[in-house]
C-alpha cells in the first residue's frame, strides 16, 4: 500500500510517499480503507517542528482527520460487522467524560500514525459512524474541526437558543462553530479579514461580520453590535495576538472556547480576565461521545462541511502549502482513493 511519512521535520518537504506492507486487523481491532483525509493547522505546526505536544518522527504517518470505509474486522469485534463508513477520532483513548491524562500520547498523526496511508488499522473503540448524508470527503473534515467547534460550543457551558457567539476567522474550526451555533439557534458574529470571506460566513449563518482590517479595534465593534453588553460565547483561535480582544468583547460570565495559537502577541494580562468575570477554557479538540453527539446534530439538521479545494493523494505536498496560505474558507481535503 502506498503511505505518507514523516522521519523529518521539514516544512513542507517533510511528507514523502512511501510504500508499506499493509496492515492487518488485530484483536479488538478493524482495517480501514482510507478515502479522504482534511488538513488541519496542526500538521502544518507537525511539519515545521513547532508543534508543542507529543510527536513521534520515526517514519510517521501524518494527518489526524480521515474517513474510509471498513473492510475487515479483527476477533473479538463487537463494535462493527464490515463495510461500515467511519472516522476516526482525534485521540484514539479520550471516548468519554473529562479529558483523559494521555490524549496527546493517543493523538493520530502526532504521538501515533495518521491517517494519510491507503489502509490504516484502528481499535474498533477510536471510530464512530459518518452521518449517512455526507461524503468520504466531507466526514473526513470533522474528526478535528468539527468537534473542537463543538466541545468550545458544549463542553464547559453548553450553547442556549438566543445567545452570541463570536467566532474569529474562516478556518476550519470557525466556520464550523458558526454552522452549529446558527442551527442551535444562537445569533453569530463572525470576523475576518476580507469582505469575500466575510459574506461567505453569512451564506454559513453568521448574522453580523466585522472586517478587523477596517475595525482594528473589533472589539468595540463587538460592543457596539450588543448593545454594550458582549457575546455569551467566544470561539477563539488566535490565542494571546486575539485574546485581549476577545476577552474585551465577552460579557461577565461568558465563555471563551480557546482553540488554536494562529496569531502571536503579548502576554495575557489575568486582571483582563478577573475584570471581566469571564470563563478562558482551554479546548483539545473532543471525545468519541461529543463526536457522536454532534453526528446526530449534523444529521438532524442536514449540515455539509465547508470544503475549499479537494487535492489529488499524490498532490498532498500541495494541499499543506494551500492551507499554508491562510486563503482558504473551511477544510482544505485530500481524497486518498
Amino acid at each position: 500500500m502506498r503511505a505518507y511519512e514523516m522521519s523529518s521535520a521539514d516544512g513542507l518537504d517533510s511528507w514523502k510517499l512511501a510504500e508499506r506492507a499493509p496492515p492487518e486487523a488485530g484483536r479488538g481491532q478493524v482495517l480501514v480503507r482510507m478515502r479522504a483525509a482534511s488538513l488541519n493547522y496542526r500538521d502544518l505546526l507537525i511539519a515545521n517542528g513547532s508543534y508543542p505536544f507529543a510527536v513521534n518522527l520515526d517514519r510517521l504517518i501524518p494527518v489526524s482527520d480521515g474517513a474510509g470505509e471498513i473492510v475487515a474486522v479483527g476477533p473479538g469485534g463487537r463494535r462493527f460487522k464490515g463495510g461500515e463508513r467511519v472516522a476516526g477520532i482525534f485521540s484514539q483513548s479520550w471516548l468519554g467524560g473529562a479529558q483523559v491524562a494521555d490524549m496527546w500520547q493517543t493523538a493520530l498523526g502526532g504521538a501515533i500514525d495518521g491517517v494519510l496511508t491507503e489502509f490504516q488499522v484502528f481499535d474498533e473503540d477510536g471510530l464512530v459512524v459518518l452521518p449517512e448524508h455526507l461524503s468520504f470527503e466531507e466526514g473526513a473534515t470533522l474528526p478535528c474541526a468539527a468537534v473542537t467547534a463543538w466541545n468550545a460550543l458544549y463542553g464547559l457551558k453548553p450553547l442556549k437558543a438566543g445567545e452570541t457567539v463570536l467566532t474569529l476567522g474562516t478556518g476550519g474550526v470557525s466556520v464550523f462553530a458558526i454552522q452549529l451555533a446558527h442551527a442551535a439557534g444562537a445569533r453569530v458574529i463572525a470576523t475576518s479579514s476580507s469582505d469575500a470571506k466575510l459574506e461567505k460566513a453569512r451564506g454559513f449563518g453568521a448574522n453580523e461580520t466585522i472586517n478587523y482590517r477596517t475595525h482594528p479595534e473589533w472589539q468595540d465593534e463587538v460592543r457596539r453590535l450588543t448593545g454594550g453588553t458582549g457575546v455569551d460565547h467566544v470561539v477563539e483561535v488566535g490565542g494571546t495576538g486575539t485574546l485581549p480582544r476577545s476577552i474585551a468583547s465577552t460579557r461577565p460570565g461568558g465563555h471563551i472556547g480557546l482553540v488554536g495559537l494562529l496569531a502571536q502577541g503579548e502576554p495575557i494580562d489575568p486582571l483582563a480576565i478577573l475584570a471581566g468575570s469571564c470563563t478562558v477554557r482551554g479546548v483539545a479538540v473532543g471525545s468519541r461521545e461529543m463526536f457522536e453527539d454532534m453526528n446526530r446534530v449534523l444529521t438532524l439538521h442536514a449540515i455539509k462541511p465547508a470544503i475549499d479545494e479537494i487535492f489529488g493523494f499524490e498532490e498532498a505536498g500541495r494541499a499543506l502549502a494551500h492551507l499554508g496560505k491562510a486563503g482558504h474558507v473551511g477544510k482544505v481535503v485530500i481524497r486518498i482513493a
